[in-house]
């Protein structure tokens, strides 16, 4: 299948201020690749801080790397002009964590929508109103929303509204942030249901952060396990939540709560706690806290191996 966007060896290090920081760096990212086919969702989980965030951004074009590349249908996106960023800005769009930060309470929701037609689209003025409608139809609201305020809906309608907006342009490929975290339990698997409907009767493809292993489990396609800005496991879902790999993914799978007794685990405690990636372990970055490392995690850095598309960054798997 052919890849719609794919990121190569991508790397962000951050320099670290302070008169007493010179030549250090937070190595938010290092050496992260995937690919991501049209009407295909790619699961990143990992522990806060891990560095998925960051790769969301990356994948956007709204950060430069520090090494690597993000090509989306070929195109490398640190290395595209302004006319050419602007044509795939509409093609790109991100679906924030936070329902009520990202709208602005002073706006109505349609003309927050609007600008977004503005901006993406040659819509003429007097045909964006029939199209914000359709918009907010197609996330399960009405058009009388369109006149509404921001504080005038709930959690889950907001978040609709988030994801109205970033279908405004027509994109091809999204990036979910964490985009249920902050809902209520009850919500959350309406605002999942409307992404995973919108993705097969749109084609999108799409890069889903989340650190809930059942949420991934129940969306993507495929998934890639983070730690301290690498990945150590990739692979169809199926696949690595039935038989993981890395002794990370063993650990966070083992974490999840689970409805079907027959499923549970003895859980595996992960001892202390994720090193600074400002200074990060030599070799694997996750031996410090690995039930089975050894003298060999630390002079080498393991590479992603394995079949079938599952792979896992472990000497010992």
């Amino acid at each position: 299948m052919t890849a719609l966007i794919r990121a190569e060896s991508l790397t962000k290090h951050f320099p670290v201020a302070g008169l007493f920081a010179r030549g250090r760096a937070v190595q938010a990212v290092t050496d992260v690749s995937f690919a991501i086919a049209k009407g295909e969702t790619l699961g990143l989980v990992g522990e806060s801080g891990s560095g998925k965030s960051t790769v969301g951004r990356l994948a956007l074009g709204l950060l430069p790397p520090s090494a690597g590349r993000v090509l989306f249908e070929g195109v490398d996106l640190a290395a595209a002009g302004a006319g050419a960023m602007r044509a795939l800005r509409a093609r790109m769009q991100l679906v924030f964590q936070d329902p009520y930060g990202s709208l602005d309470p002073r706006r109505t929701v349609g003309a927050q929508i609007g600008d977004a037609l503005g901006i993406h689209t040659l819509l003429p003025k007097p045909a964006r109103p029939a199209r914000i409608a359709e918009l907010l139809e197609q996330v399960g609201l009405t058009a009388a929303h369109a006149s509404r305020y921001p504080h005038q809906f709930s959690g889950g309608q907001r978040q609709r509204i988030g994801i109205a907006r970033a279908l405004a342009s027509g994109p091809d490929f999204l990036v979910a942030d964490e985009p249920v975290s902050a809902l209520d339990v009850s919500v959350q698997a309406q605002v999942l249901a409307l992404l995973s409907g919108l993705r097969a009767r749109l084609g999108l493809a799409m890069l889903f952060i989340s650190h809930d292993l059942p949420v991934v489990r129940h969306l993507c396609d495929r998934v890639a396990v983070m730690y301290l800005g690498r990945i150590m496991e990739e692979g169809p879902v199926g696949a690595v939540f039935a038989a993981p790999r890395h002794p990370y993914t063993q650990a966070l799978l083992s974490a999840a709560p689970s409805l079907h007794p027959e499923r549970r685990q003895t859980r595996l405690l992960l001892q202390g706690e994720p090193p600074s990636p400002a200074d990060p372990p030599s070799g694997c970055v996750f031996r410090t806290r690995c039930p089975i490392a050894t003298a060999a995690c630390a002079a080498e850095v393991p590479a992603l191996t394995g079949e079938a598309g599952h792979r896992a960054a472990c000497l010992r798997a």
